[in-house]
């Protein structure tokens, strides 16, 4: 039996159009300045993660879970990393605090927007859903460590002033960010799978998994489309930060909408498994994305910071760290149950309103 999954015309057509926007202006070709050009670029760079997305759910689908999640978390954390080097690199005013604000509007949107949208809508369907308590609490352990670790820590430090830390400091915070998400990778796919797996879990027939030619397509094309965003995410990064002080908002709006459309499409996968009462698989999804946002983006900013001499602002102001530990203990009491309500989902889209307000009127 063969598979019929496919990859449809858009996946294909957009990474290569992106790609060839990218070589043109690469060549001297366009006028970075026109508004046309940054217009179909910001369309381009959507598509762009769109369709990096949708191929990282055909080699998810090849992998099956909780492989699956993972591949999905780090496809869209390279995106998310690809923007912040790009703003940090570009030396913007304020780009040492654009890995702050991504990372903690990232963690923002997963654990208070999606978390609540899965929930609210999931238990309008469904009434209340079930998940696996032991993978649910590791993952929160974890984010919990390094939520702390990067974003309310530095704020506490001596040795430099502002929330910043030394240079040996910031080694083994991003240390520690990679071994603490390696350690979570091996536990979630060898020690302990079984707890990242839906309790009565239905095996996908092999029939329907994508043949191995159309994974190896997929991952192809999930490539070029990563190389796009990375690049077209250059030219967009400064009309990007133009724009937002412009119309006269806080700085940190660059590190909400960054997070915001790097998220978009992982978001709505969350949902849609949720509405399909496979609330574990959502559940992977955001806290993976969670994770990943912080243990594979801190160290990378990280070197670039050390290496080139730019400086890293990680420390949360004051309503911020607020919010941060309001999240994380409604986190936990939230999934720390195996079970779920929709009035969990209100109590969580009721902080990311509150999230979403102080990024505009701080």
């Amino acid at each position: 039996m063969t598979s019929h999954i496919a990859n449809p015309p858009w996946s294909r057509i957009l990474p290569v159009v992106a790609a060839l926007m990218v070589a043109a202006g690469m060549a001297g070709l366009l006028d970075k300045g026109s508004g046309i050009v940054i217009a179909v670029a910001a369309i381009l760079l959507g598509g762009a993660v769109f369709a990096a997305v949708h191929h990282a759910e055909i080699l998810a689908a090849r992998l099956g879970e909780p492989f699956g999640s993972i591949v999905l978390a780090i496809a869209v954390t390279s995106i998310e990393v690809a923007l912040i080097v790009s703003i940090m690199l570009s030396g913007a005013q304020g780009s040492e605090d654009v890995a702050r604000d991504t990372v903690f509007s990232a963690v923002m949107i997963v654990l208070n927007g999606v978390v609540g949208l899965c929930l609210v809508l999931g238990g309008q369907r469904h009434r209340e859903q079930s998940f696996q308590l032991h993978g649910a609490s590791a993952a929160l352990a974890v984010l919990g460590t390094l939520s702390v670790l990067v974003m309310v820590l530095p704020n506490f430090t001596q040795s430099a002033p502002g929330p910043v830390l030394t240079a040996i400091q910031l080694v083994y915070v991003a240390a520690v960010s990679l071994v603490l998400y390696a350690t979570f990778i091996f536990v979630q796919t060898i020690r302990h799978r079984d707890y990242f797996l839906e309790a009565a879990d239905d095996e996908h027939d092999p029939a329907e998994k994508p043949s191995v030619a159309l994974a190896v397509e997929s991952l192809v094309l999930l490539l070029v489309s990563l190389i796009a965003v990375v690049l077209l995410a250059k030219t967009l990064s400064y009309p990007l930060d133009k724009a937002v002080e412009k119309a006269g908002l806080a700085r940190s709006v660059v590190g909400v909408i960054i997070a915001g459309i790097v998220l978009l499409p992982e978001g709505i996968a969350s949902v849609r498994a949720a509405l399909l009462n496979r609330l574990q698989n959502s559940i992977n999804l955001v806290l993976g994305s969670a994770l990943a946002s912080i243990g594979l983006t801190i160290p990378v900013v990280a070197a670039v910071s050390l290496v080139l001499g730019r400086s890293l602002t990680l420390g949360l102001a004051l309503q911020n760290m607020v919010l941060l530990v309001l999240t994380l203990f409604v986190g936990t009491l939230t999934l720390g149950t195996g079970r779920t309500t929709l009035l969990h989902g209100v109590i969580h889209l009721a902080i990311f309103g509150a999230f979403l307000l102080l990024a505009i009127v701080p």
